[in-house]
């Protein structure tokens, strides 16, 4: 009993120490819109804490997946997309604890909906069938869509997108709210017989989360199929209609047919055709089955007319829906085709506009004037019966000529005229009568023909005028004769003899009268004004001299009078002087021109031209005639006095040959102009220089050259080098007194180079005038070595070194070339980097000697394993150089490869996965575990292969005992890793507890090995876990590896999977049920019962995903049932009465204190304890001896069955069992669990005896224990001790 005593007071010490209230959710219910996009904020849990301990929040229940939680403030956001329509309330789990206590509540949430919902129709496509005389707004179809969502989101309005075909979308309308479609206008089967509605059905709109208003909608189809009825009336196809017979056509000849067909085109009724009314009876007729229209009897056009005009009839052969026999009518115009039948007639009209006054006849009379023109009209017509007449009208007789008759030809009746065509004929006195016929001919049928006897009268006209024997007279007189001179008498003759002596004359224009003038009676022409007749100002007078008859009938003819020259006018040249220009060389000729007043028929206009002597006239000569001036001979500038600037002055005369000669002069310059007639000439015949390469610019030489020509802009030279220079040289003009220079130097931009391929330049120069007259001559340049060029490395191949290497001969050497004649190379090292990892970093296995040698550096050993190439980098350098740099531009580099040798051993790699057999795996081939390792080294240095080297068993008690080769191991390789897969060769003990220890061995190409020792724990059949799960096996299959995963994360153990098996048992007997066997075992080897898995997997944390997956329920097999422990219920009898002994109980506490001495160390071994479980276990840490913290009361490490009685307190009295019970706990201290090692379960705090008061305790037992019986002892740090696990209420 003492230890009870001692149990109780803990407890009521603990309890009034600790109390601490639990948290308290508020109640509330939150509006959530259900298109809140996921991790969105939702609300914030409300709870509070009385003490103000910082609070835990958390989700339970099935609609936690739906939310996450912030584990500290409690704010609440979306984790998958929520559905309204699926749940409009949702009611969330949630607990909030403040560390020792717990709060478990629920929270409403009212998701408000959003318009996430299309209207849906019932159906997707409505048919309908209507008579085409359906009545304009019956109902057709109605249509009728649902939306899921609530308000203005889920009223669904109507309207019709689209009709096929477009013309019938007036047709149809819909109601926006019913859904009813109605007709809108007449259907017509003759139009279409179908229509095809689209129909859209669109929601009201609707927001929540989002401001931004949406709208749903979705679409059917509607068809409609028109039926064809008997309403309509035949029609006529091909109008209009139209046809031609000749007239005398034979009876039964067919002339036309009409076609009409019924409109109703579903019906297609028959037809009958008849004629109901002619423009002339009796002449046609039809069939009234076919529509053919042919010929009754006989046909004249001449008396029936042109047409004919029938009113046909279609007529159904069965009555409509109106019961009568529906009927159309159609027009059919038949044309008479003429024959030619009937010859022309002629018609004496005495009004041609009236044809009645027109008869036949064959006697025409016409008057016409003599020598008149135009039409002599007849009162004659003429006209052929025929509808198409083609007449030829003709004239015949001793007159037929002088007429002519209109029209010609005639394609219709006509009136018929004659027109006179020789007018000279009609003259009164000749004849005074003519008579002659026409005759009109049917030019289709020639022998139809009539003839007319015409007589035509002629009349009497005055129709002469007087008339000069000459229509031309020419006549002369001399310049300035006297006044009165006669010229000529001409006189005018009239046959008509009432004109006779009564013609008088006179002369035009009036512009003649003051030089010239006629007697009005005798025709006599005389001089008027002597000083007036200048032969030189006008020598041709033009007059006409007109002579009247009697009636004032004119005629007239025209004087040409010429006034004869004498010599009065001096030869005038055209110009003053002329100025004119020639190149030397070339050939002149100007032409001088003169004219002479005087008459050019006579000498006295005559001209000579002739040069007056002068200093250079002999250069020149003048044709006398023509004055053409040319140069006798070749025009040289230079051959000039250079004072007169190349200038020649002429006099050159025109004289006339009249008697006495008349004569003047003009002066003729003549300007030789200097062209470029003389090439440039170089002083030499060739050129050679030296210039030193490397010298920009440098001048290299000159060249010299003139030029004969004398004037500035011939003579002027420059200079170009033509080729030879490939742009390193350039050349500059610069003029002399005697001539020009050209100075060659090196371009600028260029610089010449000795070791180029171009040390000998032949250069030709080319020195040009102006006019580009050119002389070339040949410039040889050498150039001089300067040592300016930079060395160069030449490509070096990759060598090869294997790794370890101690050869001092060189491994490698660069190679560089020098373009100078005398050089020196040295080579510097740059750097050595060597490629590791795949990236290149500085390294010294290398050393380069100056003469440009790779060594390998004797300091350090190369290792392929750690870089497999180096690189090594140089510098060359002239010592020579006497310009520019003296070192290479660009770094030589040498690949260096290092080849592998065999020199590493495989090597394990080391894993933190657990390997144990079962019942379900203990037979021979099954994989029970795995090694992996590799090799360092390269290709077939690298491949290894695994054997079992030995095995050995440790049992529980850690004795070990050497064994047979119980396994084996299979060589596979996978993305470069080899691995060994560890299997039974025979049949497992499976009654052997503990681990086998199995000695693996991995040995490479070259003999190398290493070896590593694979624990694989024996599991007792006991542990076996059952998990029922809610889909089929197919499925359990498909999710196998992501099962496993969530499992092993809610146990933080290894999790294996022996069976997966349809459910069979009676309670499951529902379809689509799996059993799955699994065990789970931690890295110690320790494996977990049923109940512990249950409780592990209970946690929210990892419910709500494991059922995501389909887990039901977790059933085991072999449980053990806990043994009950009837102390228990007495301490909570005896809770009542601690109020009362409490004060007696602290006097025991203190006497008593020694024992907790013993407890805490109990406390200790729940450090290790504590590991074995995760944080959410139920029942607390695993405690060897104890029923409180196993479901089973078993040691789960040794599965012993331990004395459920046994409590922590123990005592000196304690059994030896309890005593092996506690020290089994030593073997746990040397199993490490990463998973728990970050964060232990259990604190130690260490305080000081110093005045900064007491240490701060978790547990509040650790704080009992530490304050209320201090140890006095100074050098011993009181010691706390915090189990979450392991609390007060547990003890």
């Amino acid at each position: 009993m003492g230890g009870i005593a001692r149990n109780i007071l803990l407890f009521c010490l603990v309890s009034f120490a600790s109390a601490n209230n639990s948290p308290v959710i508020e109640p509330q219910v939150y509006q959530l819109c259900e298109d809140t996009p996921i991790k969105n904020h939702a609300f914030n849990i409300i709870a509070r804490d009385d003490e103000n301990d910082p609070l835990t929040f958390t989700l339970t229940g099935p609609n936690a997946a739906f939310f996450s939680v912030n584990p500290s403030t409690g704010s609440v956001t979306v984790a998958q997309k929520l559905d309204r329509e699926a749940s409009n309330v949702i009611i969330l789990g949630v607990t909030v604890s403040d560390g020792l206590n717990t709060t478990p509540g629920t929270v409403t949430i009212i998701l408000q909906d959003a318009n996430d919902n299309p209207p849906i129709f019932e159906q997707t496509s409505y048919e309908a069938t209507y008579a085409e005389t359906t009545a304009v707004g019956d109902l057709l179809v109605r249509v009728s869509a649902t939306d899921a969502d609530t308000a203005g989101a889920g009223v669904v309005s109507y309207h019709i997108d689209q009709v096929t075909p477009s013309s019938g979308f007036e047709l149809f309308n819909i109601s926006s709210t019913t859904g009813d479609i109605r007709l809108n206008g007449s259907l017509n089967a003759s139009l279409t017989t179908y229509y095809r509605l689209q129909i859209n059905a669109t929601d009201g709109g609707g927001r929540c989360h989002f401001a931004e208003k949406n709208f749903q909608s979705s679409t059917a189809f509607v068809f409609i199929t028109v039926l064809d009825v008997a309403d309509l009336d035949p029609q006529f196809l091909g109008l209009p209609y139209t046809g031609s017979v000749e007239e005398n056509a034979a009876v039964g000849t067919a002339v036309v047919q009409v076609t009409a067909i019924d409109m109703d085109t579903g019906i297609n009724d028959v037809i009958i055709y008849s004629i109901e009314d002619a423009t002339v009876d009796d002449l046609f007729e039809i069939s009234s089955n076919d529509g053919i229209i042919s010929v009754l009897s006989t046909i004249d056009r001449e008396v029936i007319g042109d047409t004919v005009t029938l009113t046909v009839k279609a007529t159904e052969s069965k009555p409509n829906i109106n019961g009568i026999y529906a009927s159309a009518t159609a027009k059919v115009v038949i044309s008479i085709v003429d024959i030619n039948d009937n010859a022309p007639l002629f018609y004496k009209c005495t009004d041609l506009a009236d044809e009645l006054s027109c008869e036949t006849a064959d006697q025409f009379i016409g008057e016409v004037d003599e020598h008149s023109l135009g039409f002599i009209p007849l009162s004659m017509m003429v006209r052929d019966l025929d509808r198409f007449s083609n007449t030829e009208l003709i004239l015949e007789g001793e007159y037929k000529d002088v007429f002519s008759v209109d029209p010609p030809f005639t394609m219709s009746e006509s009136t018929v005229q004659l027109l006179v065509r020789q007018p000279q004929q009609l003259d009164f006195e000749q004849t005074q009568q003519m008579v002659l016929q026409v005759i009109a001919i049917d030019r289709d049928e020639t022998s139809f023909r009539s003839v007319a006897t015409v007589t035509i009268n002629i009349r009497d006209t005055n129709d002469n005028s007087p008339t000069f024997p000459q229509d031309t007279y020419k006549l002369t007189v001399p310049e300035h004769s006297p006044n009165g001179t006669k010229v000529t008498i001409i006189t005018a003759n009239d046959p008509d003899t009432m004109d006779k002596g009564r013609i008088t004359y006179r002369l035009l224009p009036d512009s003649i009268l003051p030089f010239f003038d006629v007697n009005q009676t005798t025709g006599e022409v005389y001089v008027v004004d002597a000083t007036r007749l200048d032969r030189e100002t006008r020598s041709l007078y033009s007059a006409t001299l007109e002579a009247r008859d009697s009636d004032n009938k004119p005629g007239s003819t025209v004087l040409e009078i010429t006034v004869t020259d004498i010599n009065d006018q001096d030869p005038v040249i055209n110009r003053e002087s002329y100025l004119e220009f020639v190149e030397e060389g070339g050939n002149l000729q100007v032409t001088i021109q003169a004219t002479d007043g005087d008459d050019p028929d006579t000498v006295n206009s005559q001209i000579v031209f002739a040069i007056k002597p002068s200093m250079y006239s002999d250069l020149f000569k003048i044709d006398p005639k023509t004055g053409v001036l040319t140069n006798t001979g070749v025009l040289d500038r230079e051959a000039l006095d250079p004072k007169l600037n190349g200038r020649i002055e002429l006099i050159v005369t025109a004289t006339d040959k009249g008697d006495p000669p008349r004569s003047s002069s003009t002066t003729v310059i003549i300007s030789v102009e200097d062209v470029n007639d003389n090439k440039p000439e170089f002083n030499e015949m060739s050129y050679k220089f030296t210039v030193k390469e490397g010298e920009k610019g440098a001048f290299v030489g000159s060249v010299s050259a003139f030029d004969l020509d004398q004037t500035l802009d011939f003579n002027r030279i420059s200079f170009s080098i033509l080729n030879g220079s490939f742009g390193s040289f350039i050349i500059r003009t610069f003029a002399e007194p005697t001539g020009y220079r050209g100075d060659i130097t090196v371009d600028p931009d260029s610089e010449l180079d000795y070791e180029s391929a171009r040390t000998h330049f032949e250069m030709w120069v080319e020195a040009a005038d102006l006019e580009q007259e050119t002389a070339v001559v040949l410039v040889e340049v050498d150039v001089l070595d300067v040592n300016d060029e930079r060395p160069e490395f030449t490509p070096v191949s990759p060598v090869a070194v294997k790794e370890n290497t101690t050869i001092t001969d060189a491994v490698g050497k660069f190679k560089a070339l020098d373009k100078d004649g005398n050089h020196s190379l040295i080579y510097e090292l740059v750097s050595v980097k060597c490629r590791c990892s795949g990236s290149l970093t500085p390294c010294n296995w290398f050393i380069l000697d100056p003469t440009g040698e790779i060594r390998v550096n004797p300091e350090y050993t190369v290792d392929y394993e750690e870089c497999d190439q180096a690189e090594v980098e140089a510098q060359v350098v002239d010592e020579y150089t006497e310009k520019g740099e003296n070192n290479s531009q660009t770094t030589g580099k040498v690949v260096i490869n290092i080849q592998d040798i065999n020199d590493n051993a495989p090597v394990f790699i080391p894993t933190d996965a657990v390997f144990f057999v079962v019942s379900e795996s203990a037979n021979k081939g099954t994989p029970v575990g795995q090694v992996t390792a590799t090799d360092r080294d390269s290709g077939e240095n690298r491949e290894i292969t695994f054997e079992v080297a030995a095995v050995r068993f440790e049992d529980t008690n850690n004795v070990t005992t050497t064994m047979k080769t119980l396994f084996d191991v299979l060589t596979t390789q996978q993305n470069g890793i080899y691995v060994g897969i560890i299997q039974p060769t025979e049949a497992l003990d499976m009654t052997l507890k503990g681990k086998y220890l199995v000695t693996v061995k991995a040995t490479d190409t070259g003999g190398l090995w290493s070896a590593i020792v694979l624990e694989i724990f024996t599991i007792d059949e006991s542990y076996k876990v059952e998990l029922e799960f809610g889909i089929p096996v197919s499925e359990v299959e498909e999710k196998r590896a992501e099962i496993i995963r969530s499992l092993s994360a809610a146990t933080l153990t290894a999790v294996e999977i022996v069976t997966v098996r349809e459910t069979t048992d009676e309670t499951s007997r529902a379809a689509g049920r799996t059993t799955v066997i699994a065990y789970f075992v931690y890295t110690n080897g320790t494996a977990l019962t049923s109940d512990e898995v249950e409780v592990m997997l209970s946690d929210p944390k990892h419910s709500a995903a494991l059922a995501s997956l389909g887990l039901n329920n977790i059933g085991g097999s072999n449980i053990i049932e806990p043994e009950v422990d009837p102390w228990r219920y007495i301490l909570l009898g005896v809770v009542g009465g601690l109020v009362i002994v409490l004060t007696v109980l602290a006097t025991s506490l203190l006497c008593t204190r020694r024992k907790y001495r013993t407890k805490l160390k109990a406390a200790k071994a729940m450090n290790s304890a504590s590991m074995v479980t995760s944080d959410n276990q139920k029942g607390g840490a695993v405690v060897p001896g104890t029923n409180k913290y196993t479901m089973e009361g078993a040691n789960p490490v040794l599965n012993l069955n331990i004395d459920s009685t046994l409590v922590l307190d123990l005592d000196h009295e304690s059994s030896d069992v309890d005593k092996v019970s506690l020290n089994s706990l030593d073997y746990s201290n040397d199993m490490t669990f990463p998973e728990m090692d970050k964060k232990s379960n259990m604190h130690i705090i260490e305080e000081e005896e110093e005045d900064n008061g007491p240490p701060e305790y978790i547990e509040p037992l650790g704080a009992a224990l530490a304050q209320r019986n201090p140890k006095k002892d100074s050098n011993t740090p009181n010691m706390g001790y915090t189990n979450h696990a392991f609390n007060t209420t547990d003890l």
